[in-house]
């Protein structure tokens, strides 16, 4: 499993994107910033409700120079099919990834061994290819795609100016903090 901070592993996976199958690694984003979105299973309840949200965002993340990739353990025939039939996830533009083995989920953290599908889970991988942040949570709970959005903007600000931090509930062209300097005598 990966660590916060760490290069993440390269690996080769299949993804259903523009009405067709390919097959592509995570090195193939190196150089943008990586947004993965494990979810359980298409053909779910609170599942096309994020990948939704994250479709009607997917302008403003490719905006901060990011790629989404939607991952679950389903095959991409399933993803195609879910894409044919679902008006939500025919919004979907970004790829969606199938890791029918469980080998990514694994590596995440997210596979959930006695059911064979994944945690609700959400990894920011900047361009270096190393991970910025990650939240993983019970299935029962969909996320916030402004949120995220937030995150990786936070990340992306940070790793850009060096030296700053970004405090609670910062967003673009609020004010910053430099350790040391911001902080003296507050703590």
């Amino acid at each position: 499993m990966v660590n916060i901070g760490h290069k993440i592993e390269d690996m080769e996976f299949d993804v259903y994107v523009d009405d067709d199958f390919k097959k592509t690694k995570l090195s193939a984003y190196k150089g943008k910033w990586i947004v993965l979105a494990f979810y359980p299973a298409d053909f779910t309840f609170v599942c096309p409700t994020e990948l939704e949200e994250l479709a009607e965002m997917y302008d403003q993340f490719k905006k901060e120079g990011a790629e989404i990739i939607s991952v679950s353990t389903d095959t991409k025939f399933v993803h195609k099919a879910w894409h044919d039939h679902s008006p939500a996830i025919k919004k979907i533009k970004y790829p969606m990834a199938a890791d029918p083995t469980g080998k990514i989920c694994r590596y995440f953290g997210t596979f959930i061994e006695n059911e064979g599908i994944s945690l609700r889970g959400t990894f920011i991988i900047d361009p270096e290819m190393c991970l910025k942040a990650a939240d993983v949570h019970d299935n029962s709970i969909g996320r916030n795609s402004q949120e995220i959005l937030r995150k990786l903007q936070a990340s992306r600000f940070v790793w850009e100016h060096h030296g700053e931090v970004c405090p609670a509930s910062w967003k673009p062209g609020q004010k910053t903090l430099k350790p040391g300097v911001d902080l003296v005598g507050k703590i």
